[in-house]
């Protein structure tokens, strides 16, 4: 019999899986609201910025479904601290680099390559590489790079609001600030959840469950975002 833990477990995975099944999938950009402000805005706003940027991380469910899937093994905090740097080192930097370099990509191939990244962590958790290729690429690299991918998502989303040039640094420097608070709140949450179950035996029996979900999750924002680009593209 699946223990509470269990079931919520499971429970947490299908319901993550019917999101990623929404409509929503295919939205590349942000909610009315802020796209309001966005195009509205003609100088330096520090503050929105930096409420823009945690928002936009906090229900960035791409970016937290490869979050837990590169903590899912850490265990010791120094682990966490410097995987996490690692990706907020990549995707600050082509953050900053591609709005001010005025560099995009197609917002449905950065955004399938970012459902990659989920599935290419899970896959790692679950010892593919070792198992069906006989190596383990390196996993810190690993997360550097997808980084930089999941940083160009970002620089994209901000280049279609045509952002005015008078204090651009100011504000993407607050939108990153905002990303990176945003992003530590997130963090500290899956964390706690994390540590929690980690107390149960069913946190080892399910992690290839789990891990199975996670590429499942990734593979379908795959398939979505190449769908989008097909047609839309």
């Amino acid at each position: 019999m699946f223990s509470a833990i269990s079931r919520n477990a499971c429970v947490i995975g299908c319901l993550s899986l019917l999101t990623l099944l929404s409509p929503a999938v295919y939205a590349h950009g942000v909610d009315a609201n802020t796209e309001r402000f966005l195009l509205a805005n003609q100088g330096v706003a520090i503050g929105p910025f930096l409420y823009i940027g945690a928002k936009h991380m906090v229900t960035g469910y791409d970016h937290l479904l490869f979050l837990v899937g590169v903590i899912f093994f850490l265990f010791r905090t120094c682990d966490v601290l410097v995987y996490v740097s690692l990706f907020t080192l990549g995707h600050s930097l082509t953050l900053l680099f591609g709005v001010l370099s005025s560099i995009s990509v197609n917002p449905f191939l950065i955004d399938a390559i970012i459902g990659l990244s989920i599935v290419y962590k899970g896959f790692d958790n679950l010892g593919g590489f070792q198992r069906l290729l006989g190596f383990q690429p390196n996993t810190k690299w690993a997360v550097m790079i997808f980084g930089l991918f999941h940083g160009f998502g970002l620089a994209t989303k901000l280049q279609d609001f045509s952002l005015p040039a008078a204090g651009l640094w100011k504000n993407l420097l607050a939108f990153n600030v905002g990303v990176e608070i945003g992003q530590f709140l997130a963090l500290l949450f899956i964390l706690i959840a994390l540590d929690f179950w980690r107390r149960h035996r069913s946190y080892y029996t399910f992690s290839t469950a789990t891990n199975t979900l996670l590429m499942s999750g990734g593979l379908i924002l795959f398939g979505y975002q190449i769908t989008g680009y097909i047609i839309h593209g």
